[in-house]
């Protein structure tokens, strides 16, 4: 069986952790290339895979025709500038989330995409886990009745992510807790509620914890190889806000760092038959009563490899062109909800769509 080449833009951790192992795992795949602005990291790749060219310049797996999908693991300020030259020169792309650092360049990938018929899918990897799914069919089938309300938390004690690196940069990153974490939690609501439209935002972005960096105190540094006390540290290290939708508000309260223990990342779908509490990345509990009586439910199940599972249904889309779950369409949304928290933010008022 002939395999599709496929190459990979940015070879730091998220590639090593998921994009790359997957396509290794999938029997479609061929890694043609690695490339990084780091010659060491592309190279690193090639000898710890064992195949594929190491480059540092994206446009040399342009000119490729063998080439026809992608995964961009680029920082964020990268991510619409390289995908939508990937679509242009006619591959298919899956770009980490969040799209973009900011919803216009989010509207132009998705204008891209449309103008050149590729597929873009974001890596909004939470719409292939198990669990979500299996809320997304219980909600659909009507087992919590309407969704009048979603609740969101993502907090943890002090866990900024590489202080003064790409991570805590506003210029290259686009945001902190909020564009890293809280996509990924809004994705999965917007998911599971059918992908309603926004209709207003209002909300507080907090830089608080970092902006001391030399005297920050931590429980984790995720990312600390990037760690730069000469760096930057100008993001949101926590975030509250409310979102109206065509569906269920949503309100949700974030935070990288915090002074409040222990860790707490939940997902709350209220329903007027039933609720459903997400532990994220876990299992969930169905809340309802039966028999006149309050009855609850865990279910036990093996949940699958999400990242397997994306870079499955995205090597499946060469051939298909299947628009997926993760397709720009959908995801755009959750970067016009973000851009409408920060703009409320920036200027102290509720955003209307």
């Amino acid at each position: 069986m002939e395999k599709y080449k496929v190459a990979v833009i940015g070879c730091g951790t998220i590639a090593n952790n998921a994009h790359i192992p997957a396509y290794m795992n999938n029997p479609k795949a061929e890694i043609k290339y690695f490339c990084d602005i780091i010659p060491e990291k592309a190279q690193k790749a090639v000898e710890k895979y064992g195949c594929g060219i190491a480059v540092t310049d994206y446009h040399d797996v342009m000119k490729d025709d063998e080439v026809k999908a992608v995964s961009v693991c680029t920082p964020n300020k990268m991510h619409s500038i390289i995908a939508c030259d990937f679509l242009r020169a006619g591959k298919n792309v899956l770009c980490e989330k969040p799209a973009a650092r900011i919803y216009s360049e989010a509207l132009e990938m998705q204008r891209v995409a449309h103008e050149t018929g590729k597929i873009l899918n974001i890596g909004v990897v939470n719409r292939f886990n198990t669990a979500v799914n299996m809320i997304k069919e219980r909600i659909t089938r009507g087992d919590l009745g309407e969704i009048y309300h979603v609740n969101v938390n993502f907090s943890v004690r002090r866990s900024i992510p590489g202080l003064g690196g790409a991570f805590t940069t506003k210029a290259i990153a686009g945001g902190g807790a909020l564009i890293d974490w809280g996509v990924h939690y809004l994705d999965i609501v917007m998911y599971c509620c059918d992908d309603p439209e926004p209709v207003t935002a209002s909300g507080k972005a907090f830089c608080v914890l970092g902006k001391d960096m030399k005297n920050y105190v931590y429980e984790h540094m995720w990312a600390e190889d990037t760690l730069d006390y000469n760096g930057t540290y100008d993001v949101d290290d926590s975030v509250t806000a409310f979102i109206r939708t065509a569906g269920p508000t949503i309100t949700l309260n974030g935070a990288w760092a915090r002074n409040i223990g222990p860790s707490e990342c939940f997902i709350d779908f209220l329903g007027d038959k039933g609720g459903i509490r997400l532990i994220y990345q876990g299992k969930f509990t169905f809340y309802t009563t039966k028999d006149g009586k309050l009855w609850e439910e865990t279910p036990d199940f093996v949940s699958e490899p999400m990242f397997q599972k994306e870079i499955d249904a995205f090597v499946n889309c060469i051939e298909t062109n299947e628009k997926l779950p993760s397709y720009i369409d959908k995801a755009v949304l959750t970067s016009k909800i973000m851009q409408g928290i920060y703009d409320s933010s920036d200027s102290g008022r509720e955003i209307v769509f």
